[in-house]
């Protein structure tokens, strides 16, 4: 089982879009400094997931969801 999950910066208004096949390590690598993408935003907060069968479709849906760029499907998928 993989999942898709979206991360928010508790300190500025940034996003971070990804998949694994363990979010709890996935996490605490971000929140530790060892993912250069996200380090200068730390700390992260999950704010969504979705579960997928494979890793071919969770980084199917990864693409999808960051091809919103931040739009109303963006918005709508995280309730803003």
């Amino acid at each position: 089982m993989y999942k898709v999950y979206i991360l928010k910066s508790t300190i500025k208004n940034r996003y971070y879009i990804g998949h694994t096949c363990n979010l709890k390590a996935r996490l605490n690598r971000h929140n530790r400094g060892l993912v250069k993408s996200t380090k200068a935003y730390r700390s992260w907060k999950i704010i969504y997931t979705e579960n997928k069968e494979s890793k071919k479709e969770a980084y199917k849906r990864e693409l999808q969801i960051k091809s919103y760029k931040k739009g109303q499907a963006f918005k709508k998928l995280i309730n803003l």
